[in-house]
């Protein structure tokens, strides 16, 4: 248990910490209109 406790929960921590770190910096290198929200509600276009 002190072998989980020292090496692989802090990894686990780390790791779950760079996946979210990188999965919003990608949103610098989308085009710009993808990395804006969701639009809520319904969206009626006029074609």
């Amino acid at each position: 248990m002190a072998i989980f406790r020292q090496y692989i929960a802090p990894l686990l921590v780390v790791l779950v910490f760079i996946v979210a770190l990188v999965s919003v910096s990608a949103r610098i290198f989308l085009p710009s209109d993808m990395a804006a929200p969701a639009p809520i509600g319904i969206v009626i276009r006029n074609l």
